[in-house]
């Protein structure tokens, strides 16, 4: 068949649409929202290409309308998730040995489908099925995945491109081999595009892939594995099904296909995973690949010379867009005592200025968290807040689930810099606040430092150079992702790969060409074109 060295189409990030009032795509996502809901859907796994229903339905409702039913989503066992490994497994020599341009059409597709006629409606599936307002669901499930599928296709062609040096009469090259086995991957409800990025970036590099989708996040989950499907994806590469996270882990951990695991999700899950492949490891036929993003405390600290109106901004977006629902989401921050003042009624001002509600209404700001375990967690919170003698409420404090599961921005402050709250993660719309004694920058940056187990993102705000270049060196540990007078979410790829490191994963970086190395396995070849015929050397000649 004819050959050639082909080059990719140059990635570009996908230019995000606004949705204003009277615009083209305003009007087709308000059409694609209607269309859903008016409908029930029968949520079927999907394994090798075919659409498995096991009888045993779960009900989905959007976090801001609870009494609104979007259908059902069919719950798998042990032997859906048997069958899907078997899909996978009998795929993979086909999907292995096709070449890597066709690989690599399949996923450009699939970023042409989402930037084009699937946009609409997986951005109408995120908002209603996680509670995502428009532009969170356009930067989401449209940009960032089509910028993930885009940008990994470009990378895969660079490792493809790094080769050895060769010396006279030797030829060396470097295969990049998929993985021997398959691969799992367990994926997060608060942003479809990582749902779509972690089972597609080992796929790209010729592996086969098991994907579990976080429950609450099926419902637009299902909409990717349609469009992965359109774009040509052969039977069997991916296999989507809805199994529970107990019985995943007795069937996955046992197998000795299993080569790796893509993850995203809480610290916890990710520690027991780990301990559970450490505890099997002897079954496996290689060491699997463990590749997670976990969990954040994510850190904004103040210095004295920062700008108040910038600081404000980023507090308020970096701890509300989305609910407090991302792992980059600022939920601790240092505030100088001079400053606070000033920020405080900002952001109260801020906060008393956002609509609440659901989100087909375009002119709401900010949503329902995901589910009623989140609801009553958050909650909780407040009240344990409102209650302890080393905090105070200061801004919001309320919660109402009459409707959907609704926690309103909050703002705490801690007298004390160790407060749980300052530690803990909470996933949700709650900051808190610790006010410092302005000559005591150098003593709360230690604090900071010190306070969580986390290490994913975090920003400064200052004026003084000095102080950022110090602050910056100081906390190099403290955040994978580090922001300088912005706030600490919004991750675009190919500009800030995303991960972090301490309790907050293996530091992977989505996004990036470091992932997808990790989805292959090099071997050296080395050919020698007039290979010798005596074993002598020239040292062994006589004098």
């Amino acid at each position: 068949m004819p050959k050639g060295f082909f080059n990719v189409p140059y990635p570009k990030n996908e230019p995000i649409k606004d949705y204003a009032p009277g615009s083209k795509e305003r009007a087709e996502l308000q059409k694609a929202i209607e269309e859903m809901r008016s409908k029930e859907v029968d949520a079927a796994m999907i394994i090798d290409g075919k659409e498995v229903r096991s009888g045993n339905t779960v009900e989905m409702h959007p976090p801001h309308d609870i009494h609104h039913k979007l259908g059902v989503y069919h719950k798998g066992s042990a032997d859906h998730l048997n069958q899907a490994i078997e899909a996978a497994m009998n795929a993979k020599p086909a999907w292995e040995d096709l070449s890597w341009e066709h690989r690599a059409s399949i996923f450009l597709r699939a970023a042409e489908l989402l930037a084009g006629p699937y946009r609409a409606k997986i951005n109408a599936a995120t908002m209603i099925g996680q509670s995502k307002n428009a532009f969170q669901a356009e930067i989401d499930s449209a940009c960032e995945l089509i910028d993930f599928l885009r940008f990994n296709v470009y990378y895969m062609t660079e490792i493809y491109k790094e080769q050895p040096e060769s010396s006279k009469g030797i030829w060396n090259r470097l295969e990049w081999r998929p993985l021997e086995g398959f691969i799992f991957a367990l994926t997060p409800f608060n942003f479809t595009a990582i749902a779509g990025n972690l089972p597609t970036s080992p796929a790209m590099m010729g592996n086969t892939v098991v994907w579990k989708p976080s429950n609450t996040q099926i419902y637009a989950a299902r909409v990717l594995m349609e469009v992965f499907q359109k774009a040509g994806l052969p039977d069997g590469v991916i296999n989507l099904v809805y199994v529970s996270g107990p019985v995943a882990g007795e069937v996955l951990f046992q197998h000795p296909d299993f080569a790796g695991i893509h993850f995203t999700g809480s610290t916890e899950v990710f520690q027991n995973i780990w301990k559970s492949i450490g505890t099997n490891i002897h079954k496996f036929k290689a060491y699997p690949r463990i590749v997670g993003e976990t969990g954040g405390k994510d850190f904004v600290m103040a210095h004295p010379t920062a700008d108040v109106p910038s600081l404000i901004t980023a507090l308020t977006r970096g701890a509300f867009e989305y609910q407090g629902q991302k792992c980059s989401a600022a939920s601790r921050a240092y505030i100088p005592k001079s400053l606070w003042p000033a920020v405080k009624e900002g952001m109260k001002r801020d906060i008393e200025s956002i609509k609440v509600g659901p989100t087909e209404d375009f002119g709401n700001f900010f949503n329902a968290v995901i589910d009623k375990t989140s609801f009553t967690k958050l909650s909780a919170a407040i009240d344990k807040i409102k209650e302890d003698k080393d905090a105070d409420i200061v801004i919001g404090g309320e919660y109402d689930m009459s409707k959907g599961y609704f926690i309103y921005p909050t703002v705490a402050q801690a007298h004390d810099p160790h407060y749980w709250t300052m530690e803990e993660e909470l996933f949700g719309p709650i900051l808190t606040v610790y006010v410092y004694d302005d000559e005591k920058y150098e003593e709360t940056l230690d604090i900071l430092d010190s306070t969580s187990m986390y290490a994913l993102t975090g920003a400064i705000f200052a004026e003084d150079r000095y102080v950022i270049d110090k602050t910056a060196r100081r906390l190099r540990n403290c955040a994978g992702n580090f922001y300088i007078n912005d706030k600490p979410t919004g991750a675009v790829v190919g500009q800030q790969p995303f991960g972090g490191a301490r309790g907050s994963g293996t530091n992977d970086k989505a996004g990036a060409k470091i992932n997808l190395l990790r989805w292959v396995s090099p071997r050296t070849i080395k050919e020698t074109f007039v290979p010798p015929t005596d074993y002598r050397y020239p040292f062994l000649g006589e004098e």
